[in-house]
């Protein structure tokens, strides 16, 4: 019997698999379910219950170790998902430990990992041995006052009560014998002196409230790494997740972005450019423009799909909606009407509305011109005749 626990929180196995784990005495439903709703149209996220937290009722081992931990997770990714499958990882506190853990003991399977509130080293073996003698002889419930206080930064409990109540919630029960197992792994954690063995790329987030890992804690790592990255987060305390959602999600799809990007050669690049100029522009459009390439023309088509659609339009900082919105009001800034009348087709394959496109040809009419806009609007009309007239249809 394993001693973690996969739990599904979002996304299809047909997407890159991402791989989250939650601090000591949280389970990865309450920390990590928004982040991972949020990455769901993009990543197949699995998150990792430890040992008697969350869903994870197995017996705790009597003897455990980060690498113990790690070993876990790659078995339970093997078991959930797909043997041998690579993913992206991020985990909070001893979350991120076991990705270190992880970035050292299976390179070949962690394509990127955003380590958050954590540490190469965390605390002292005289202060998990203490915390764990506190568990086993008066439970978890023992730690929730304390921890209130340590893991949120400031308001944190006055903004969102019901989240912080639910983590506070999970840590009371919380078995005191996975609890304490976990504090034995992370007494005799130490890797600081190994960072530099660690290829794949590194994010390490820090909170400026965080007393158990602080922002020096997190710098260790960011320089230790042989491609790592700080940042650092003004009144965020321990527990990244939820206190910065927003950010997290951003941190790790920037990052996945990225490995992946960096690793793909330029035939790469420029094929998966071709997919997405396809998806915009259709497979008309573009099977056309194939067919009038000339030997004169050939290098500006494979720099254009390469560096507009390969580059540009595969970022996952904007939806293909909102790069429609921006790309129309461009083309009719800089008079590009040719290219504005091909991007108003593309723009509602994208999802963009009539009514929206209307819009923005009237907010192009105050800061481009009414000249413009004029203009916009007489080449719309004649671009999407059928599609207006359905709009004005009962």
């Amino acid at each position: 019997m394993s001693i973690v626990t996969a739990v599904q929180l979002a996304g299809t196995p047909d997407l890159p698999l991402l791989v989250v784990v939650p601090s000591l005495g949280t389970s990865v439903t309450t920390l990590w379910s928004r982040a991972a709703q949020a990455l769901g149209n993009e990543f197949h996220v699995v998150g990792i219950d430890l040992p008697g937290h969350g869903t994870n009722r197995a017996p705790a081992p009597e003897t455990l170790t980060m690498a113990d931990l790690a070993a876990a997770v790659i078995e339970a990714v093997d078991a959930h998902v797909a043997p041998g499958a690579t993913f992206h990882y991020s985990g909070d506190s001893v979350g991120g430990a076991i990705g270190l853990q992880l970035l050292l003991d299976a390179p070949d399977r962690v394509r990127s990992a955003a380590l958050l509130c954590t540490g190469a080293k965390i605390g002292s073996a005289e202060g998990w041995a203490e915390r764990r003698r506190q568990v086993i002889q008066q439970g978890t419930a023992s730690l929730v006052a304390g921890s209130a206080q340590r893991w949120f930064g400031p308001g944190y409990l006055e903004r969102d009560g019901e989240t912080g109540g639910q983590i506070l919630h999970d840590l009371s029960h919380t078995d005191a014998a996975g609890y304490a197992a976990v504090t034995d792994a992370l007494a005799t954690f130490d890797v600081r002196e190994r960072l530099g063995e660690i290829t794949a790329p590194v994010v390490a987030v820090a909170g400026t409230f965080d007393v158990a890992t602080p922002p020096a804690d997190l710098q260790v790592i960011a320089e230790g790494v042989q491609k790592g990255r700080l940042t650092t987060v003004t009144d965020m305390g321990h527990l990244a997740p939820v206190e910065e959602t927003a950010l997290v999600v951003r941190t790790i799809r920037d990052l996945a972005f990225t490995s992946v990007r960096n690793a793909m050669t330029r035939d790469e690049v420029r094929d998966a450019g071709f997919v997405v100029r396809r998806e915009v522009l259709s497979d008309e459009h573009v099977d056309r423009s194939i067919a009038r390439t000339t030997d004169f023309t050939r290098e500006f088509q494979s720099m254009i799909t390469e560096y507009a659609w390969g580059t540009i339009w595969t970022r996952p900082g904007l939806d293909r909606r909102s790069r429609s919105l921006i790309t129309l009001m461009a083309m009719i800034a800089r008079g590009h009407h040719e290219e504005f009348a091909m991007h108003l087709k593309a723009a509602l394959r994208n999802g963009v509305t009539v009514e929206e496109i209307k819009e923005v040809i009237l907010q192009s009419a105050i800061y481009c011109g009414v000249p413009d806009a004029n203009t916009a609007f007489r080449i719309a009309q004649e671009t999407l005749g059928e599609e207006i007239n359905d709009v004005r249809r009962p």
